[in-house]
């Protein structure tokens, strides 16, 4: 059924109220700023917009893709959509730096470990040369001339 000048008029006066109200961020519920919202906006089928108004479809996307190059975000949905994949982004380097950061430090806590138990064998044998000398000390003292009442100090072997 052909429209007749009135009726095209009309319905293309509601597609452009439509881009308008859809580009100045008047996204109803459970809509967005696409083509679908704006063919059901217009109260036209989305055939409809894409074989008779595909001028206006056009003109839609031109204007839409002209607003986020500006900067400007018409749709709340797809602007917060945007700030939260920024933020992801952001947040993954954070993780990834994080992650490299601890690696290093495990790894660093390794090699500490490491040294920290070749300086507990070595404290553990100074001990036990500590206490063997320790008990050979009276005998030493004993076999280097008891009561020579000198007072010198008595030499200790060298190991």
């Amino acid at each position: 059924m052909a429209l007749s000048q009135d009726q095209r008029d009309q319905t293309e006066r509601r597609v452009r109220a439509a881009i308008d109200r859809l580009l100045a961020g008047q996204i109803p519920a459970g809509g967005a700023c696409d083509v679908k919202t704006l063919a059901r906006e217009a109260g036209i089928s989305r055939a409809s917009l894409y074989r008779t108004w595909g001028h206006l479809k056009d003109e839609f996307e031109q204007r839409r893709a002209a607003a986020w190059a500006a900067g400007r975000q018409p749709d709340p949905r797809e602007a917060r959509i945007r700030r939260l994949r920024d933020l992801n982004q952001r947040l993954t380097g954070k993780l990834a730096r994080t992650y490299s950061e601890f690696t290093l430090l495990k790894e660093r806590h390794q090699v500490l470990l490491s040294v920290l138990a070749a300086k507990d064998d070595e404290l553990q044998r100074v001990r036990r040369e500590l206490r063997t000398f320790s008990r050979e000390l009276p005998t030493l003292a004993s076999d280097m001339g008891q009561g020579n009442g000198s007072g010198s100090v008595v030499p200790l072997p060298r190991r």
